[in-house]
């Protein structure tokens, strides 16, 4: 195997900024939240693989959460990754629970370039999933319970690229 990337925190100046952002958007928020959220952070675990023949590496929520079918939930997971060039990393709900609750990305596959890492956000990555059961499903998570993996894939580009730009931002930012 290659070893082409590492997982780490994003700082907690960082992690504070995006759950804010995320869940307080009117920044109405008090010191215990303040609090609350340092002990979200202390506890966010890396990505790990679960056995040695796994290729997706499991993201853990850092909250308790639940969602009734049809509802959407925005997770800045804390996580960042450092990707060596010429690799990315695809992100997916874990097959467990897509399977059993129709939980979807809501960009089908997340795509973390390894420019990412360099942006003004510290490369946070942050995961958007929906309840999509249609048997009436509802699905609960405890904090630090496995969401979402990611599969490290190489790919390879045109003979004759000769793109230069340099990325900076998330979302949208390459086609700006």
């Amino acid at each position: 195997m290659k070893r082409i990337a590492k997982f780490e925190k994003v700082s907690l100046k960082q992690f504070r900024e995006s759950w804010i952002d995320t869940f307080y958007p009117h920044n109405n928020i008090e010191d215990e939240v303040q609090l609350n959220i340092e002990n979200i952070y202390s506890k966010i675990k890396l990505p790990q693989r679960a056995t040695t023949g796994s290729a997706g590496y499991d993201f853990y929520s850092p909250l308790k959460f639940s969602l009734n079918p049809g509802e959407t939930i925005k997770i800045p997971t804390g996580i960042r990754v450092r990707i060596d060039e010429g690799w990315v990393l695809k992100c997916y709900p874990r097959s467990g629970l897509g399977f059993k609750y129709r939980l979807q990305m809501n960009n089908t596959v997340g795509i973390i370039d390894s420019d990412y890492y360099h942006s003004d956000n510290e490369g946070h990555i942050f995961c958007k999933i929906t309840n999509d059961s249609k048997e009436g499903k509802s699905v609960m998570l405890d904090e630090g319970t496995g969401f979402m993996q990611g599969i490290f894939v190489e790919y390879g580009i045109t003979v004759d690229d000769e793109v230069e730009e340099i990325r900076n931002g998330g979302f949208g930012s390459t086609t700006k």
